[in-house]
């Protein structure tokens, strides 16, 4: 029997990322020991409701942007971190979002690191962040920089710049790109189609729905092919061309791109979500 001390943080943590109920948390925690990824399997082959995680919680607060060159065949995101959401809000600090977002395509940059070391004005964009850290006196930093290049990008930002995507397509079609940056910011799928999912993802899902499927009391000779089913769900639901189009839940997305005509293809695509 384990003796790990599970406490009431850990516990509200687990309830606010799976939304299963308290003592299902903490039995999930002690039977993984405290592993919060282990726990939200655990919970999963019981047969509760818990979404996966996307890893997508970048940072409590900020200011995320996307955007495209002049071009629109590279596509960059950006996400400023700071630790309040009455500090995302100010407009200086959405305007210096935005300064370092000119200095990335400016200075075509390729990783964080690089966009460190770029200049804006006569200062490193490392030391503009340390300014804004003595300025507003919260922790303040690029958390996150994704790059996206395609014959074709497109660029979306959700919300008060809580999000932000990328959609890169082998042609350009602006309205096909806007529709389909506004699907995966409302359906965050994992890969553009079943191919783009890892075979540990893959392998995962499926061991989840064979517990699943025990769980429900069905006869383990059963089992393989409910699970089967169960995974051409997940693949549904989680690749974008399989998933319902939002804007016509009669086709699916793979549907939608198709009557767009020619040989247009999905390419890759980029999204990046404040936590929670």
């Amino acid at each position: 029997m384990s003796t790990i001390t599970i406490t009431a943080a850990d516990i509200n943590k687990l309830r606010q990322q799976t939304g299963a109920g308290m003592m299902d948390c903490r039995k999930a925690l002690m039977e993984s020991n405290g592993d919060f990824e282990a726990a939200i399997d655990y919970l999963r082959k019981k047969g509760q409701k818990v979404a996966a995680l996307r890893g997508d919680r970048e940072a409590k607060e900020g200011v995320i942007i996307a955007q495209t060159t002049d071009d629109k065949k590279t596509g960059y995101v950006i996400n400023l971190s700071c630790e309040t959401d009455f500090v995302s809000k100010n407009e200086e600090f959405v305007k210096f979002a935005q300064s370092v977002m000119d200095a990335v395509i400016a200075n075509k940059v390729n990783s964080l690191d690089e966009l460190n070391k770029v200049k804006i004005g006569d200062e490193t964009v490392a030391d503009k962040v340390n300014e804004q850290v003595a300025k507003i006196g919260e922790k303040i930093g690029i958390t996150r920089f994704e790059k996206l290049e395609a014959p074709y990008v497109a660029s979306y930002i959700h919300g008060a710049y809580r999000m932000g995507v990328l959609v890169g397509l082998s042609s350009g079609n602006e309205e096909v790109g806007k529709d389909l940056a506004m699907q995966i910011a409302a359906m965050n799928p994992l890969a553009v189609d079943q191919a783009g999912i890892s075979a540990d993802v893959i392998e995962r899902e499926k061991n989840i729905a064979i517990e699943q499927v025990k769980a429900e009391g069905k006869p383990a000779e059963m089992a393989e092919k409910i699970a089967a089913g169960k995974m051409n769900k997940f693949f549904k639901e989680n690749t974008l061309l399989a998933q319902a189009f939002v804007k016509d839940g009669n086709k699916s997305v793979g549907d939608y791109v198709k009557e767009a005509g020619g040989d247009l293809k999905v390419t890759g695509f980029v999204r990046v979500a404040l936590g929670a």
